[in-house]
């Protein structure tokens, strides 16, 4: 019975809890957590023991980021339902910023494996990959659409799916093939998204699974030209022919010094000629 009688200095019942005195001195100034006596020699703040429980039960809160007012709410009413309550809340909002952070965590394990495939990348290479299917959001564009037009459309239909950062999707323009073969470089009608984990919904374009070319390059943009008549020369020489859309991505954007510093990535379906 002695210790659960006895009083604690600010500085000791501060040292028990494993937080600062100012922290009590200010949750006895807001109307929080006020001691249990005042020292009659001094004035001196003195805690009991049994303020521990109550004081941990704040902390906890604190540390689930409830605010002062819900914390302030539940203590002046305590019982087992509101505690459950409040915590079952704060546990859903905390496994939703688990959720993320693993999102977050994964989006950079990704960006780190790119980087450290760039600084070895053979830009000069061509070559067939099997790809899955994929689902698309896709943006007409207009021949003459600028650049921060293209931009307020991205933006606009990431915000529809709640996307919290651009970078978290994989995002670029998309050229017919139709367009390539009739020497039309500059022809890009269509800007792609693919945000990952997304379920396909209605409206929504989907990119043919199966063999595709695949290759990079780096350079002035006027100059690309001659990398896809490169890539027609190869799939000529493998009997097959490109068909669809070609798709174009920057894979360096993070890290490129400007235009001609910015390695794209050229991918297009392939069929049988």
């Amino acid at each position: 019975m002695e210790r659960i009688n006895k009083l604690f200095t600010i500085g000791q019942f501060a040292a028990l809890h494993g937080i600062n005195k100012k922290t009590l001195m200010w949750y006895d100034e807001i109307g929080l957590f006020r001691p249990a006596s005042l020292d009659p020699s001094n004035g001196y703040r003195l805690y009991s023991y049994r303020q521990s429980a109550a004081l941990e039960t704040i902390l906890l809160l604190r540390e689930l980021d409830v605010s002062l007012e819900e914390i302030r709410a539940f203590l002046a009413e305590r019982s087992a339902g509101g505690l459950e309550k409040l915590l079952g809340e704060k546990i859903g909002e905390l496994d939703g910023r688990i959720a993320h952070l693993r999102s977050v965590r994964a989006a950079l394990d990704k960006r780190r494996e790119d980087v450290r495939s760039l600084r070895v990348l053979d830009l000069s290479r061509i070559e067939l990959v099997e790809l899955p299917e994929r689902a698309l959001i896709t943006v007409d564009i207009g021949r003459d659409a600028s650049f921060d037009r293209q931009v307020e459309l991205i933006v606009a239909e990431t915000k529809k799916y709640q996307l919290r950062r651009l970078h978290d999707a994989v995002y670029g323009t998309m050229i017919s093939v139709e367009s390539l073969e009739r020497g039309d470089f500059e022809d890009y009608s269509k800007l792609f998204i693919e945000i990952p984990g997304t379920a396909k919904r209605a409206g929504q374009y989907t990119r043919p699974g199966g063999q595709w070319v695949r290759t990079f390059y780096q350079g002035p943009w006027n100059e690309m030209a001659r990398r896809y008549g490169e890539i027609f020369a190869f799939l000529q020489g493998q009997g097959l022919e490109p068909y669809g859309w070609a798709y174009e991505t920057i894979v360096n954007e993070s890290v490129a010094q400007g235009e001609e510093d910015a390695v794209v990535r050229i991918e297009a379906p392939v069929g049988r000629a």
